[in-house]
């Protein structure tokens, strides 16, 4: 018998692998002022296949200062219009007057990927003032549909500069050499590191 003929034939059983229970973790959201944020699973240790291998992927609200407000860790893969409503969920913060932490931004600034009807409806049920251009395909659907498109979303070009703040806020994040480069191999370490790096801005 040819035993490597018969192995290819009869191929045995996979190796065991660890389960979801041993290398998952749950990461708790960061809201400056002490409050409780989202609550992030992050399955695998936030770890996902995307253009460029296994990566994480940060998703941050910030103020108008750009500074964070909360943080969630995903896969790599992971979209980010289904991330905004956690972020939002996770908003508290106090703005040195007397009375409860403010949890509702006065107006939402957003890219092209949280432009979705679905995100535009729950902002407008919070009642959020929101600036998000619409995508191209959306309004090629709208122009299809006609009349019954409806009336396109409001844009504010002018409110929509303050967008950059975001991303000025990733670039200080990452002059960390350990956020630019996950050197953690836990999800909960990599996201205090996060953390830490998110106390040294709003103290400055």
């Amino acid at each position: 018998m040819d035993r490597a003929r018969g192995l290819h034939q009869h191929p045995r059983p996979p190796a065991r692998r660890r389960g979801a229970e041993k290398g998952g973790a749950t990461v708790d959201g960061f809201a400056p002022g002490g409050a409780a944020g989202a609550v992030a699973a992050c399955p695998g240790e936030g770890l996902g296949r995307s253009r460029g291998g296994l990566t994480t992927k940060l998703h941050l609200a910030v103020d108008g200062r750009g500074r964070p407000l909360t943080i969630r860790l995903t896969e790599g893969q992971a979209g980010d219009n289904p991330q905004l409503l956690p972020l939002l969920d996770g908003l508290c913060w106090r703005t040195g007057r007397p009375g409860r932490p403010r949890t509702r931004p006065g107006r939402l600034v957003a890219d092209k990927a949280y432009s979705h009807p679905s995100t535009r409806a729950a902002l407008r049920r919070r009642g959020i003032r929101h600036t998000i251009p619409e995508r191209a395909d959306q309004k090629e659907w709208r122009a299809r549909r006609g009349s019954r498109g409806g009336r396109p979303p409001a844009f504010d070009r002018q409110a929509y500069r303050a967008r950059n703040v975001v991303e000025r806020c990733f670039n200080r994040l990452k002059q960390n050499r350990a956020l630019a480069t996950r050197y953690a191999k836990r999800a909960v370490l990599y996201r205090a590191l996060i953390v830490i790096a998110a106390i040294r801005i709003w103290l400055k």
